[in-house]
């Protein structure tokens, strides 16, 4: 009994560190010089409180999304979209659980010792900004940069799986990389940013210490 009591307390003392850590490694900036421009590419930044995402322009002098996100893939494909959003996860954590509160301790915990990644992609019409949406410009060079990053992750239309989404809107395909506790999707998220030269945080396995780090938008509350 006492060593069982000891191991659920060290359990206990290891699961508190975690938000703490977690605290802590997203507050130490990288590319601490970064400054936004007033004029640029403009992104966002979106986040379910969960899950954090980057939603870019469809179709810029820098990129066309378009063919590697075409809007054939989606059940709705004739909308006029102007906007894709871009996230990266666990396949079966995306697949599995259309919603957080069907997240099973079992998903989680193979998804927290390691699991296969996958994109998540969804199409929008012209986006408001919101404080779980929020603008971040960049320089154009820096947006070349952020989409470099992300076409590293797209495997061509003819060697990617394509999996339904949640709505008629978005879809799924198969991506490179293993998700696991030092790698989660929030981290993904911030290693784009950083990648493109955006200031960041060093650790963030949370949504809060990724949007910690963009503006609210005019005019609204903080989240």
């Amino acid at each position: 009994m006492r060593v069982a009591l000891r191991a659920l307390a060290w359990l206990a003392l290891a699961i508190g560190l975690v938000p703490l850590t977690g605290w802590i490694g997203s507050s130490i900036p990288r590319n601490s010089a970064w400054t936004e421009p007033a004029a640029g590419v403009e992104i966002m930044v979106e986040t379910n409180g969960v899950h954090t995402a980057i939603v870019m322009p469809l179709v810029t002098s820098q990129k066309d999304w378009r063919s590697d996100f075409p809007a054939s893939d989606l059940g709705a494909p004739n909308r006029p979209y102007t906007h894709v959003s871009v996230s990266w996860g666990e396949r079966e954590v995306f697949l599995n659980t259309p919603t957080w509160a069907e997240l099973s301790p079992m998903t989680a915990l193979r998804a927290a010792t390691g699991g296969d990644g996958l994109l998540h992609v969804a199409h929008y019409v012209r986006p408001a900004p919101s404080p779980d949406a929020r603008v971040l410009r960049l320089r154009e060079e820096e947006y070349a940069r952020l989409v470099a990053v992300i076409e590293a992750q797209v495997a061509s239309p003819d060697q990617r799986k394509v999996y339904p989404g949640y709505e008629d809107w978005d879809v799924f395909y198969d991506a490179p990389g293993r998700y696991h506790a030092g790698r989660t999707c929030n981290q993904w998220t911030s290693n784009t940013l950083a990648a493109a030269g955006v200031r960041t945080g060093w650790w963030t396995p949370f949504a809060g210490g990724v949007m910690k780090w963009v503006a609210h938008p005019r005019g609204t509350s903080k989240a």
